[in-house]
């Protein structure tokens, strides 16, 4: 007789519900664990470390080839890529020629990448180009007429656009009137009409079956340029026998890491090799970067996506949009530090407006929907907020509610932009393109964990019911469902610099690859204290005396952060990421704490 299967998994540790309201369930079943001991017994890795390649699906015989990654391997023929021969080709031809060629970016890390990628592979071959990054408040999003203009009139030849323009049909035909080309090269959603450009290589368009969808800008990019390049060593061109293309990876490892996209496959294989360009510092401007945000030890994805990416960012919310791109593409190490104490002193600034309007959008938002249970989509508007900052506030929200959320800037002529920033599991960009369709929108658009939107006073309240009927089942459905899956358990005395250092032979990790989450069981709060306006330290003490510290970021007035400050002498369960502190020279162990529970 066949045992019946439990189709539920047993609560970790026996937490039905967390502070932070979660269940906490293991990663691994049994057919998990069997593969990761699989693992373990055939390619003799560490426990843990198979467990953890176990939990995020690679299968026994892909094991050694997930732990080192090749760009030889996993890099697709360019030419998969719809429309990619057409723009390796035109970029080529502009190469020959020596014309001037313009580079219009976004605003965010990722066209900033994008943007110095191919400035540098440009300026290699002697041609002169110009990168436009357009003002995000005056300019908005991708391609205008008016800087579309601008640069024909500069004397460019040739357009790039790269990280935006798959939907700039006016702008594009503003340039095509002109009878200039433009080559689009974009990663964002978009749909089956195509804008009017020479060639469009874009993954999500919709006759793309290259399956390199989750590659960022930088990453298509990359591939544009490793296309361009053998048309020129076809062509016999002399330079194109003295360009390290890898050189240019710590650039598309820095936006594959800042622009959240997934840790798999080709984009895997970036950011390891990624990191290692970075830490040669052959990069002026990312060197200076580094130096300014005080980074201690290699460069880690912590550092390229949560202390330099914010800090180019802050150039586009709040300051020069231009300055992260200047910043990528600077060689003199004296005017890069310039440039990147310039980007520090506006982050700080940028910290400081994004606490005020925080606490504004939290108190709109607890008053609009409660605790939030009872709402499907977040959506908070005020006049005085800076539109650069909208993006931050929705993804605070999105943290603290655990729901899609946007927050809305309205200008005095009563238009406003907005941002969104969805959970796991439901697409919010395709939610922003159906309210384009339904004319609630001036315009929209995004991915699927993130979107950007614009919108009239008047049809707010509209906007808010669309996106609550449109969301309601979806989100229900995951919210009800949330639960935090953990790697396995450990006391204080396991966690070492060792077991680090095992784990991160299967990094880097990030989006599509989740940094192993461990529990603690049963351990006392002997300290706890706030850090900072919004973090929580803590010192974890195990029943055999040894000691961990940790801290819980952005914690303090929440229920995790109430239970950790309220409760020392507690005993208490913890789950969270192991990490290695760099202090003073020195290496230790800490846990950054994302959820805790009552231990019976």
């Amino acid at each position: 007789m066949t045992e019946a299967v439990d189709p539920v998994p047993r609560a970790f540790l026996g937490v039905e519900k967390s502070a932070s309201g979660q269940r906490w369930v293991s990663r691994l079943d049994q057919a998990g664990l069997n593969r990761a001991l699989a693992i373990a017994q055939l390619h003799g890795l560490p426990d843990l470390v198979s467990r953890v390649l176990a939990g995020r699906g690679v299968g026994v015989d892909d094991a050694p080839a997930f732990l080192d990654p090749s760009l030889r391997t996993l890099m697709p023929d360019p030419l998969t890529l719809t429309d990619c021969e057409n723009a390796a080709r035109r970029i080529a031809d502009a190469v020959a020629a020596g014309v001037r060629v313009a580079i219009f970016g976004d605003y965010d890390v990722d066209g900033a990448a994008s943007s110095a990628l191919l400035y540098r592979f440009l300026v290699h071959f002697g041609v002169t180009a110009e990168i436009y990054i357009p003002d995000r408040i005056f300019e908005g999003y991708g391609p205008n007429p008016a800087a579309i203009n601008q640069l024909i009139d500069n004397g460019a030849k040739l357009i790039v656009t790269v990280d935006c323009g798959s939907t700039s049909h006016e702008s594009l035909q503003a340039a095509r009137d002109r009878g200039i080309d433009v080559v689009v090269i974009d990663h964002h959603q978009m749909g089956e009409a195509l804008p009017p450009c020479h060639a469009l290589v874009n993954p999500n368009r919709e006759d793309d079956l290259s399956g390199q969808g989750h590659l960022c800008a930088a990453g298509v990019v990359f591939l544009v340029l490793v296309a361009t390049l053998k048309v020129l060593k076809e062509a016999r061109n002399p330079k194109s026998h003295t360009l390290d293309l890898l050189g240019f990876l710590d650039l598309v490892a820095l936006a594959t890491i800042c622009d959240v996209v997934p840790l798999k496959g080709l984009n895997r294989a970036y950011v390891v090799k990624g990191l290692i360009a970075a830490r040669h510092m052959q990069n002026a401007g990312l060197a200076a970067l580094l130096r300014v945000a005080g980074i201690g030890g290699p460069v880690t994805p912590y550092h390229l996506g949560f202390l330099v990416g914010p800090r180019i960012n802050a150039g586009g919310r709040i300051g020069d949009a231009a300055l992260g791109s200047r910043l990528l593409t600077e060689d003199d190490a004296s005017s890069a530090d310039v440039i990147a104490r310039q980007l520090d002193e506006l982050n700080r600034a940028r910290q400081s407006l994004e606490a005020g309007m925080l606490a504004e959008a939290e108190a709109e938002a607890l008053a609009e929907y409660g605790d939030g249970e009872g709402a499907a989509v977040i959506v908070t508007a005020r006049d005085n907020w800076h539109p650069g900052i909208v993006g931050l506030l929705a993804a605070r929200l999105k943290e603290r509610f655990q729901r899609p959320s946007f927050a809305i800037a309205f200008d005095l002529s009563g238009k406003g932009a907005g941002s969104g920033r969805s959970i796991s599991g439901f697409d919010i960009g395709r939610m922003v393109r159906g309210a384009v369709e339904a004319g609630l929108l001036v315009k929209g658009g995004g991915h699927a964990m993130a979107a950007g939107l614009t919108v009239e006073r008047g049809n707010l309240g509209r906007l808010r019911t669309f996106f609550d009927e449109a969301a309601a089942k979806g989100v229900a459905a995951l919210v009800s469902n949330r639960a935090l899956k953990i790697d396995g358990a450990l006391g204080a005395s396991g966690a070492t610099l060792d077991l680090i250092d095992q784990l991160e032979t299967a990094g880097p990790y990030g989006s599509g690859h989740p940094q192993p989450l461990f529990a603690m069981p049963a351990h006392r709060i002997a300290d706890s204290r706030p850090v900072g306006t919004t973090h929580v330290k803590v010192t974890l003490e195990a029943q055999d005396g040894k000691k961990l510290d940790g801290i819980a970021f952005r914690a303090a007035e929440t229920p995790l952060g109430d239970l950790l400050l309220k409760g020392r002498g507690m005993q208490i369960h913890v789950a969270g990421s192991l990490s290695a502190d760099h202090w003073q020279g020195s290496r230790r162990v800490q846990i950054r704490i994302l959820d805790a529970a009552r231990a019976p």
